[in-house]
């Protein structure tokens, strides 16, 4: 017999169909049943090269929720020379590349995924990628200023400029650069992301090359002052520092506005800094200030290489503003309708 006081059975005839009861200790409240078993379905990732389709790994056992990252991590374990930055993963020889954050679970692929690998060669992070095209344009600038001998000629080695615009042009092109310089390594943050060697090069073709353009006809021997004189230096003067105070007070906002990477997940607002007040109306007033500040220079100057960075910069910037304003609009509720990407109510 069972004791049914003790048995927390009623029926004690139920020890036959229990037999699963698992007996923990001396009380009644120690029967238990055993905890359930959760099975995980596994996935196995196939990793192929784009070209010959030949196989470079197989990845068994990788957890359903690992994310393309994760996996880029465990083939920089097979293959030490493709670190993550220099991975891009696809579903298709010709598609897109996934993202780091894609989970693999929620791919349109089955539990065995078949990936290509492409191989973006040689990376450098962003600070790089900003150093390298400031450094550059502050010291070419400065080999034409200074007229160095294989530029100009014999006749006007190291010699300088008497118009006084020639020297407030240095002096703003310099310090434009410093700026950048001082951002980046205090004030900018970046994401984790990455750019190709080749890509930076060209970039420092484009932003050398430019330096180099501009500074050649603003310091040549045979420039001539803007044509209404003092009033158009000193206002377009103005107006660059002013731009670049806006900048400068908008990348240190920005700094302050917490992120997910690339993607906001606060509304950036004006501050009690005037400068910031531009958020009333634009997305991005670091490029209206960037893009103002080019322009007053070109005034200033009055030449025409500057005019041509300034339009292609223009361009440029209002390309990126535009997809930073459509990410607001999507990652951010209640953002405000007045504002549009770079120029206030038109653009």
């Amino acid at each position: 017999m069972v004791d049914t006081d003790f048995f927390p059975y009623e029926n004690p005839a139920a020890l036959r169909v229990c037999d699963f009861i698992v007996w923990h200790g001396n009380q009644p409240e120690d029967w238990t049943l055993p905890r359930p078993i959760h099975r995980v379905a596994y996935f196995e990732v196939e990793v192929l090269d784009p070209d010959s389709r030949t196989q470079l790994c197989y990845l068994d056992k990788v957890e359903p929720n690992a994310t393309i990252k994760e996996i880029k991590t465990l083939l920089h374990k097979l293959y030490p020379k493709w670190y993550p930055s220099r991975q891009a993963l696809k579903l298709h020889p010709e598609g897109k590349a996934l993202k780091d954050e894609d989970v693999l679970e929620d791919l349109p692929v089955g539990t065995t995924a078949t990936m290509f690998l492409q191989d973006l060669g040689p990376q450098l992070s962003w600070t790089m990628v900003f150093l390298a095209e400031s450094v550059g344009p502050l010291f070419v600038y400065l080999l034409f200023y200074y007229r160095l001998p294989f530029i100009y000629g014999p006749a006007h080695s190291y010699s300088r400029s008497p118009h006084a615009v020639v020297r407030l042009a240095c002096i703003c092109h310099t310090l434009h650069y410093i700026k950048r310089l001082v951002e980046t390594i205090f004030v900018h943050r970046f994401s984790q992301g990455t750019l190709p060697v080749q890509t930076i090069m060209l970039n420092c073709v484009y932003y050398w090359g430019f330096a180099a353009w501009l500074a050649y006809y603003i310091n040549h021997p045979l420039y001539t002052t803007p044509m209404y004189g003092k009033l158009q230096i000193y206002s377009a003067l103005l107006m660059f520092l002013i731009c670049e105070c806006g900048n400068f007070s908008i990348n240190l906002s920005l700094n302050r506005i917490s992120s997910n990477g690339s993607k906001p997940t606060q509304i950036p607002n004006p501050t009690n800094n005037p400068f910031t007040w531009l958020f009333f109306f634009v997305s991005c007033p670091n490029y209206t200030y960037e893009v103002c500040a080019w322009l007053s220079f070109t005034v200033m100057t009055q030449c025409v290489p500057v005019g041509v960075f300034t339009f292609i910069g223009f361009v440029q910037m209002t390309i990126w503003a535009r997809e930073k304003h459509r990410t607001y609009v999507k990652e951010c509720k209640d953002y405000p309708e007045l504002r549009s990407a770079i120029i206030p109510l038109f653009l």
